[in-house]
């Protein structure tokens, strides 16, 4: 199975394993899923987890190790689908790829993506996600 991760999910999914986002991210881990993404979507993923607030939290190796991971074990792609007037500009690419490829979208920010500019992409918050794909799996 292929999604788009959302940076928010990713994020608070690193800070929080107990949460729904913490799930995803053991999942993610696990091999359940990998990750769809292409070089404006690793490169945010990549901008954040460097972003110096984070040193509180985690070693500089360790949020390398993360980047590295999700380097080596993401599907790379590119898209011509091209979306405008989003709430917010900086969540276009994951709509973009998220079209593209036809896999779902898992965001911590629904709002973010109007069903009038989704076009059927499956746009699912981290709960709504671990309980269309992942209810009743065992580990």
């Amino acid at each position: 199975m292929k999604i788009v991760l959302d940076t928010n999910v990713l994020i608070s999914g690193i800070f929080n394993p107990s949460g729904p986002p913490g799930r995803i991210v053991d999942f993610l881990r696990n091999g359940f899923f990998q990750l769809v993404i292409d070089d404006r979507i690793f490169s945010e993923y990549a901008d954040v987890l460097r972003k110096k607030y984070f040193l509180r939290y985690f070693e500089e190796s360790e949020r390398e190790d993360v980047i590295e991971y999700i380097s080596k074990n993401s599907y790379y792609t590119s898209t011509n689908v091209v979306v405008h007037n989003m709430p917010d500009e900086g969540y276009v690419p994951f709509l973009e790829i998220a079209l593209s490829e036809k896999v779902p979208l898992v965001t911590g920010n629904l709002k973010h993506y109007p069903k009038r500019l989704t076009k059927g992409c499956m746009v699912l918050s981290p709960s709504q996600f671990i309980k269309e794909y992942f209810t009743g799996r065992q580990e």
